[in-house]
């Protein structure tokens, strides 16, 4: 009897210590965020006082406004989102392909071809960097954006969403791709009508995770890119640092600004996120 009475205070004092754990995890992680929030709204000579100070004892907005004066801070914004919705498009379409082909289409050599494309994800990016560069320089793509779209598409990132998509893929019923075949469907129309809306946890789950590579990314910006006009937000941020020092109270408006469309994306998506990471490696 005294065990079985036990048991619920167990339980009790279990979930207690869990959600203490995770409360003192989450704050250690939003630190960081609000001290960016904050220090967007201080004045520069207030910025690490002593006793730091959270909430800012007056609020300077137009910490906001200056950035726009000292950069052209819409140009990079601009930047940014059309080439990560261009290479979030490229990516989630070519590797939803691929990742279905692997994962339902026997062909020769299958696992031998996926196993090859996983390995170029264990190449550091810096060594195939030189060799990429010469390369877009032959083909004139310096100072363009071209190779800050193509790249990760059919780069590490998009092997990366060929092996989310495959193994989302293969945990869908092969009764539903047989029942499709008997009514007369192709490859195709199998796809793009059955296998789609089923995988849309593993879509956002690949979405979030593309949109969020590519908007952090510097290296490769910073190799192919000079003229300033054509910059993005990574790029951009770092223009508030030099050799006299940082301005903190621009850098961290200029960041708050540029984590919003990050924070829109996982809020609108975060239910599939969950249930496709979830997902994706239930089967092998």
């Amino acid at each position: 009897m005294k065990a079985t009475r036990n048991v619920p205070i167990r339980k009790r004092l279990g979930i207690v210590g869990t959600y203490t754990t995770l409360s003192v995890i989450s704050l250690i992680m939003i630190i960081p965020f609000l001290w960016m929030i904050s220090t967007s709204f201080k004045e520069p000579q207030k910025i690490f006082t002593f006793p730091p100070q959270l909430i800012p004892t007056s609020f300077r907005f137009q910490n906001y406004a200056e950035v726009f004066d000292l950069i052209p801070f819409e140009w990079f914004y601009f930047n940014s989102v059309y080439i990560a919705f261009l290479v979030v498009v490229g990516t989630v379409f070519f590797a939803s392909l691929a990742g279905y082909a692997f994962a339902r289409i026997p062909f020769a050599g299958r696992n031998i071809v996926f196993l090859i494309l996983l390995s170029a994800m264990m190449i550091p990016h810096e060594v195939t960097a030189i060799p990429m560069f010469l390369f877009m320089r032959e083909l004139g793509w310096i100072d363009t954006h071209l190779p800050l779209i193509l790249l990760p598409i059919f780069g590490a990132s998009g092997v990366f969403g060929i092996f989310v998509m495959r193994q989302f893929f293969i945990t869908i019923p092969k009764e539903l791709e047989e029942a499709a075949m008997i009514d007369g469907c192709n490859r195709f129309r199998i796809y793009a009508q059955i296998m789609i809306p089923i995988a849309k946890p593993g879509l956002a789950t690949l979405t979030i995770f593309t949109f969020v590579t590519n908007w952090n990314e510097f290296f490769d910006p910073l190799i192919f890119i000079n003229t300033r006009s054509l910059m993005t937000l990574p790029l951009g941020l770092s223009l508030f640092t030099d050799e006299v020092g940082t301005a903190w109270h621009h850098l961290m408006s200029a960041t708050v600004m540029a984590t919003v469309p990050l924070l829109i994306i996982f809020f609108f998506a975060q239910k599939q996120f969950i249930e496709g990471v979830a997902m994706t490696g239930l089967k092998e």
